[in-house]
């Protein structure tokens, strides 16, 4: 690193810790001077992009839109302007999102009528950018531990009028289980009248719970850390819950028919490091050098994440029907987090096959360790760093003969 590197490294006032961290991982510190040229980009919602609905919204920031050639409705801004108080963001108009988590949404390729499964959902950008993608059929499963931070994903979505086709579940990724609305088989088929009336189905949703339902939900807060059973938060109207008993929605299924019926698509934007987020590390210079240390450095230590990220990816691809794709994508630059995961998954899965991403030629990223697998380097790339595998899952003869096996 040159002098002028190193003096403008040394400014950051960055901990040894981290410092040994990058190093231990082949990290240039220099990357974290890059955030006062990292563009803001913001996608526009589709139908908002008529010439004077941009207009209004380029007199408001005081600056022309200038669209980014290799993503659709994606535009870049300087660093320092703020969208939160224009009128455009306040209508819903346009969201923030990271130039490279919407080119992981976009390795998707999804199409409507797909069933989307978004397995760490929060805090929900990646879910608009989904729907948006949807337009008016297929569904959209978003799936997040935190019940707060899913809170925050719900308020997004109604936010910006995109929850029609969406449910909403606070449950361990690893471990849900729960299917895509395809078949509605309805309880109120019952012949006994008294039983049937006594099954509770599902009404149009409203943000007013009952007194019982609101304390039953305080308690499951106090016991967040616990969480065994998927709650649904949030559904929208056309999202395949209403109508249906609690039994459909959480009705069981058999491995056997998760390739037939499971999801169509899947994201696992996996919990990481955060390493590769400019912006995210330079907020422990306010939250405090010693939180990083906690969630990042300790983390990677006991390679408690590089576990949780096997588990995601492992769930995830069960949930996936044959012939679906599921992208993998973490925003650390870490090999253990990123390609050792994916090595060892392919190990684990003989139904696992990686795959080429389409349109990913004209992306600013270079190809990662593993073939077909991409980086997003914030020096070289101009948006947050960012690691993403895209896989399939073998055709149904094939994996049926692994589930026989």
């Amino acid at each position: 690193m040159d002098e002028e590197l190193v003096a403008s490294v040394s400014k950051l006032q960055l901990p040894e810790a981290f410092l040994d961290f990058l190093n231990q991982n082949g990290l240039d510190p220099s990357i974290y001077i890059a955030s006062h040229s990292t563009p803001r980009y913001i996608r526009l919602k589709p139908g908002c992009e008529s010439e004077t609905q941009v207009a209004e919204i380029e007199a408001e920031i005081e600056f022309k839109l200038k669209e980014l050639c290799w993503l659709p409705h994606f535009y870049y801004l300087p660093p320092d302007v703020r969208i939160a108080s224009t009128q455009a963001y306040r209508d819903g108009k346009i969201y923030g999102i990271d130039a490279a988590s919407g080119a992981a949404v976009s390795a998707l390729n999804i199409s409507p009528g797909d069933h989307v499964l978004d397995l760490c959902t929060a805090p929900g950008a990646k879910l608009c950018m989904i729907l948006d993608l949807l337009g008016s059929s297929g569904s959209a499963t978003g799936v997040d531990i935190a019940r707060h931070r899913l809170a925050a994903s719900r308020t997004l979505v109604q936010k910006y009028s995109l929850g029609d086709r969406c449910r909403l579940f606070v449950a361990d990724g690893t471990t849900f289980s729960l299917m895509p609305l395809r078949l509605q088989s309805s309880s109120k088929s019952c012949n006994d009248t008294e039983v049937e009336e006594k099954i509770e189905i599902y009404n149009e949703w409203t943000p007013r719970r009952p007194w019982k339902e609101r304390k039953r939900m305080a308690k499951a807060r106090e016991m967040e850390s616990e969480i065994k059973d998927p709650e649904l938060i949030f559904y929208g109207r056309h999202s395949g819950v209403v109508g249906l008993s609690k039994d459909d929605v959480y009705g069981h299924f058999e491995d056997i028919d998760v390739l037939q019926f499971g999801y169509d698509k899947v994201l696992v934007d996996a919990e990481c490091t955060h390493d590769g987020s400019i912006k995210h590390i330079q907020k422990f210079e306010q939250w405090g050098w010693t939180t990083l240390s906690r969630r990042v450095l300790d983390a990677y230590r006991t390679d408690d994440l590089t576990v949780l990220q096997l588990k995601l990816l492992t769930n995830g691809f069960r949930l996936l029907k044959a012939g679906g794709c599921l992208v993998y994508s973490t925003c650390s630059l870490t090999v253990a987090q990123n390609e050792d995961v994916v090595e060892k998954f392919l190990s684990q899965q003989p139904t696992a096959e990686l795959v080429e991403i389409e349109g990913a030629e004209k992306w600013p990223c270079r190809q990662a360790r593993i073939p077909m697998t991409l980086r997003f380097d914030p020096q070289t790339s101009s948006t947050s760093g960012l690691f993403v595998a895209k896989f399939t899952k073998l055709s149904a003869s094939s994996s049926l003969h692994y589930f026989s096996s």
